[in-house]
């Protein structure tokens, strides 16, 4: 049987820019404590979506985890994950910052619905 031969394309030389990445995230459910702060919908250029990314608070500090499985050996392994160095930088900090605008809009949704604490004046009564 004859071999066939791979006639694609040679891949783009590592030298050439990559076109920008559009990066929406969605966060779906914020968490005040434990590793698991928030559970976060990631969409690329509007063509290619990921969910269940995990925000996570570890030793250094807060990081997007990819969605993973658990392999046979015990290991999580990603489902899909950023191959280069500075797309993986880019898509941590846009879920990091959607977590952190999402976490300042539900403490100003807070503080507006809570009581003031300051005394209420009796009716038809001025200070002066």
């Amino acid at each position: 049987m004859k071999k066939t031969e791979n006639t694609q394309a040679a891949p783009l030389e590592s030298t050439e820019q990559a076109l920008p990445m559009k990066v929406d995230v969605k966060i779906g459910s914020i968490r005040p404590e434990g590793a698991i702060r928030a559970i976060a919908s990631v969409n690329l250029n509007g063509c290619f979506a990921i969910r269940n990314v995990k925000v996570m608070d570890g030793g250094m500090g807060l990081f997007a985890a990819m969605p993973s499985y658990k392999a046979g050996n015990g290991e999580y392994r990603d489902i899909c994950f950023p191959v280069t160095k500075e797309f993986r930088r880019q898509l941590n900090d846009a879920v990091i910052n959607a977590y952190q605008q999402a976490l300042n809009m539900n403490q100003r949704k807070e503080a507006v619905q809570a009581p003031s604490d300051a005394p209420e004046q009796a009716p038809g009564l001025r200070m002066e």
